[in-house]
């Protein structure tokens, strides 16, 4: 299996543009999700965990209280990668859905997961 290749700096940036709050930082792309307390960091902590394991790709998670940071990197391409992107993107839509306004499920009262 061919390793995957790392995009360039103006390639993760053109990329990025979809994913407004992230950020390249140090040679990965990162993201700060804000939630309403502990319950909910955990259950996002769960979710990108479940995510990640189904797309065999992992990040490095960093949480606390209110917080969960997420770092991707590729280790073997020694950088951002498609797959990095991808997972993100996946992430991204994962912490912040809600229910359509035509949907049957009415949705919690509470913030959650903020942008």
């Amino acid at each position: 299996m061919a390793q995957p290749a790392s995009l360039s700096a103006s390639e993760i940036q053109q990329r990025l543009k979809a994913l407004p709050h992230w950020r390249l930082e140090n040679g990965a792309i990162v993201r700060e999700y804000q939630t309403d307390g502990w319950p909910t960091t955990l259950m996002l902590v769960n979710a990108i965990g479940f995510v990640a394991e189904a797309a065999d790709h992992h990040p490095d998670l960093a949480v606390s209280w209110g917080k969960v940071g997420v770092k991707l990197w590729t280790h073997s391409a020694g950088g951002v990668t498609a797959s990095d992107m991808e997972l993100a993107q996946l992430i991204e839509q994962t912490a912040l859905w809600r229910p359509s306004g035509n949907s049957a499920l009415r949705g919690t009262k509470k913030k959650f997961v903020g942008s």
